[in-house]
C-alpha cells in the first residue's frame, strides 16, 4: 500500500478497511518522503503492544510505501546488509530474507522480505539483537538476565555473559537487562534498569537505579540513571536513551562523562544512526512500568504530552528535522532499523495467504552444469 508524503495508513496490505479491527495512522512531516528518497533509505519499526512490524520506504513513484504485518509481541530488530532482517517476537526469532538479488526488482519492489526461518526461544523476553564478528546472532535474554548466543545447535539460547551481581541463570528478570552493543564485533556495553539479584527487584530502581556496564571488565561505568536503554557505539562515543526521563544521551568513553543531548516527549527506546542523523523512537505511557517515572514530571513542567513517534535528529545542531507520529490503536514503538539503498520494500507475513504468493527458487542442483 502507498500513501502520499503527508498522508496516513490505516490498513494491512491486502486487507479491506472493513476487515481492520484496530486501525492506526502514520503522520509524516512535510518533506519526510523527499528526505528519505535523497538518503536512499527505508525504515523498519516494531510495536509489540500492537504486534506489528512496519516497513516504510520513499517509493519509486513519488509516493511513500508502507507495508505492515503481524508478529506477536515483536520487539528487537537487526538488519544484515541488504540481505536479512532479524526480528524477536513472543517466543521466536525470525529471519526475514530479501528474496531479490542486488539491483533486481519485482513488480516495482526493490526488496521483498520473506519469513525464511524461525528459531524457537520460548518466552524469554528478547530485548536486543546483533550479529558478532563470527556471524553468530546474539540477544539480550531479559527474563534470564544474560546475553546469549541464539543459533547454537542445541538449546533455545546459550548464555555468554551475565552481570557480575547476577548469581545464576534463572527465569526471574532480576535486573531488567535490556540492551547491548558491540565494538568491532565483540561484546562491549550493556544497560540494565537496576542492580538487583532478586526476582523483579529492578522495579524498585526505575527512578534512579539504572546502570551501564562495561562487559569486558564488568565495571559499572554509569549509575543513577532512570531506565537506560538501547546503548549504541557510534563515532567512538557511547550513545544511549534514558527512557525514564526522556533524554537522548552520550558518554565519552575515556572520561565516562555523560552529556544530555536532546529531550523528547515520551518513553524512549530504539536508536539507530545514519551519517549525521540519529533515529529515536518514543512511546506513550502504557502501564505501571511506564508510569510514575521522572518523565511524568518533565512532561508536566514542559507542558508536553507524550507522543508515539519516530524522530529523525540532525546531530550537528540537535534538531528534529522529520518525524513520523503514530495515532490510533498503536501507542508505542519498540525498535527501529535502517534499510540502506532501498526505496520500495515489500513485507510478507505468515498469517494469511501472503506466504503462498511468492516462491524464490534457489540453485538448481539437478542441473548437470551446477558445481558443488
Amino acid at each position: 500500500m502507498t500513501t502520499g508524503s503527508s498522508g496516513q495508513i490505516a490498513a494491512q496490505v491486502g486487507d479491506t478497511p472493513a476487515e481492520i479491527e484496530n486501525p492506526f495512522h502514520l503522520h509524516f512531516s512535510g518533506e519526510f518522503r523527499t528526505w528519505l528518497a535523497q538518503q536512499r533509505l527505508s525504515l523498519a519499526l516494531t510495536t509489540y503492544e500492537g504486534a506489528k512490524l512496519i516497513i516504510i520506504g520513499p517509493g519509486l513513484d513519488g509516493r511513500t510505501t508502507v507495508t505492515e504485518r503481524n508478529f506477536e509481541r515483536c520487539m528487537a530488530l537487526y538488519t544484515e546488509d541488504e540481505k536479512n532482517i532479524w526480528l524477536s517476537s513472543d517466543h521466536q526469532i525470525w529471519r526475514l530474507e530479501n528474496g531479490l538479488q542486488p539491483n533486481q526488482q519485482y513488480d516495482g519492489w526493490d526488496r521483498i522480505y520473506l519469513p525464511r526461518t524461525a528459531h524457537v526461544t520460548g518466552g524469554v523476553d528478547v530485548h536486543d539483537l546483533a550479529l558478532n564478528k563470527e556471524g553468530h546472532l546474539l540477544g539480550v535474554i531479559t527474563l534470564y538476565n544474560c546475553i546469549a548466543r541464539m543459533d547454537d545447535e542445541y538449546g533455545c539460547f546459550s548464555p555468554l555473559w551475565r552481570p557480575s551481581f547476577i548469581s545464576e541463570i534463572i527465569a526471574e528478570d532480576r535486573c531488567h537487562l535490556n540492551g547491548f552493543c558491540l565494538n568491532d564485533g565483540d561484546l562491549a556495553y550493556a544497560t540494565a534498569v537496576g542492580q538487583s539479584n532478586e526476582k523483579e527487584g529492578w522495579r524498585a530502581h526505575r527512578d534512579n537505579g539504572g546502570i551501564i556496564i562495561d562487559i569486558k571488565t564488568n565495571e559499572m561505568i554509569a549509575q543513577d540513571l532512570s531506565m537506560p536503554h538501547t546503548p549504541r557505539l557510534y563515532n567512538k562515543k557511547l550513545y544511549f536513551l534514558e527512557a525514564g526521563k526522556g533524554w537522548f544521551c552520550c558518554m565519552d568513553i575515556a572520561t565516562k562523562k555523560i552529556e544530555k543531548l536532546l529531550w523528547r516527549p515520551g518513553f524512549l527506546r530504539g536508536l539507530r544512526f545514519h551519517g549525521q542523523f540519529a533515529f529515536i523512537c518514543s512511546s506513550k505511557p502504557r502501564d505501571e512500568t511506564f508510569k510514575g517515572l521522572p518523565l511524568d514530571d518533565e512532561l508536566e513542567k514542559r507542558k508536553e504530552t507524550a507522543r508515539c513517534s519516530l524522530d529523525i535528529i540532525d546531530m550537528k545542531n540537535m534538531s528534529v528535522i522529520h518525524s513520523i507520529e503514530i495515532t490510533g490503536a498503536v501507542r508505542e514503538i519498540y525498535d527501529v532499523a535502517l534499510l540502506p539503498e532501498c526505496k520500495q520494500p515489500l513485507l510478507y507475513g505468515i498469517e494469511n495467504n501472503d506466504i503462498k504468493k511468492i516462491v524464490v527458487l534457489g540453485q538448481d542442483h539437478t542441473d548437470p552444469n551446477t558445481t558443488a
